[in-house]
């Protein structure tokens, strides 16, 4: 079966190429994102894969039908860039990759804080300078600290535990509060309660119609003065000109994210010759205390291994027409 892989990078053909039986599945890989214009490039194919930032829209899916695309199989555990009533109506079916490794995003969620609390970034460039002076290079203990976790499924689950064991106090949201993280020590509250308590909250939660821009004026105005915000989930879970405002007014202290609303404009490719022409991501950028990766956080070996079996079984379960275990719709 031959399977078109969108918006492809180095590591994503050495995965596929790597663990793929090219037997019974043929690869055919696309640097270029999927959408409306480049939709036409899955001619010829059954099957595509595609990414966070490819835009699956009700243009984009008709034009796969007609096509004959009869799945999408994303490698990613988000499908908010996919129009499900579309692909419903057309008769294309929607697989994922539900979870492949919480402790990376988790992990990188740390990394974020540490990084932003004790400013190890700009102490490594400065002694590359020959510039040893502890100077505004101050943090503060992480520990007895309350962090604030807005959404506990396995990855809000995994970094509960770590900041745990930093000696934290975890507040955490989640609409189904688990007993299991309750029985381990972890305390939950209203969402309200996290907004007004924590001196850090870190987002895990999905993108829908009710945690879209969630980080708002509103919001930040229930916060303590300082607050640190970390985002590795979805960039619009943030309403950037609001965070900004928070920044400019010091209400947000720290703010680290590994996600962008207008990401798919920018991530995942190399702009360093270019004029960024995103004025909110620019003045973002500006600021000392913001700190911006560019959707990393899920980067890590063994997570691309699993990313990578996960959507080869996906495909062989359609090509074999078994029960599809990770369908969507």
């Amino acid at each position: 079966m031959k399977v078109a892989v969108f918006s492809t990078k180095p590591y994503d053909q050495e995965y596929f190429d790597r663990f793929a039986d090219k037997g019974q599945l043929q690869f055919t890989y696309f640097d270029s994102p999927l959408n409306k214009d480049t939709a036409n490039l899955a001619t010829g194919f059954e099957v595509i894969c595609v990414f966070v930032n490819d835009k699956v829209d009700r243009e984009t899916v008709s034009q796969l039908a007609e096509l004959g695309v009869r799945l999408i199989a994303l490698r990613c555990a988000g499908y908010n860039n996919v129009d499900l009533d579309a692909a419903k109506e057309k008769g294309i079916r929607l697989v994922r990759v539900p979870a492949y490794s919480p402790e990376a995003v988790a992990e990188h969620a740390l990394a974020l804080i540490l990084t932003l609390n004790r400013k190890t970034h700009k102490a490594y460039n400065r002694v590359r300078e020959g510039n040893f002076s502890l100077n505004k290079l101050m943090g503060f203990n992480l520990h007895r600290k309350t962090v604030g976790v807005i959404g506990t499924g396995k990855i809000g689950a995994t970094f509960c535990r770590i900041m745990k064991g930093m000696g934290c106090k975890v507040l955490a949201f989640d609409l189904y509060p688990s007993q299991k993280l309750i029985e381990e020590g972890i305390q939950f509250g209203s969402i309200d309660e996290v907004f007004q308590q924590a001196d850090i909250i870190s987002l895990h939660c999905p993108l829908n119609p009710d945690t879209k821009h969630m980080i708002n004026r509103e919001s930040l105005s229930k916060m303590k003065q300082g607050i640190m915000i970390i985002n590795t989930s979805r960039g619009a879970l943030i309403n950037t000109p609001d965070i900004l405002e928070g920044l400019a007014s010091k209400k947000v202290g720290f703010l680290g994210i590994d996600v962008y609303e207008q990401e798919e404009n920018l991530f995942f490719k190399d702009l360093s010759e270019m004029i960024i022409e995103d004025d909110l991501i620019l003045r973002l950028i500006s600021y000392p205390n913001v700190l911006i990766t560019s959707h990393q956080a899920y980067f890590t070996r063994e997570a691309m291994e699993e990313i990578t079996h996960t959507t080869i079984d996906n495909i062989r379960e359609y090509a074999d027409g078994e029960k599809l275990t990770n369908e969507v719709i």
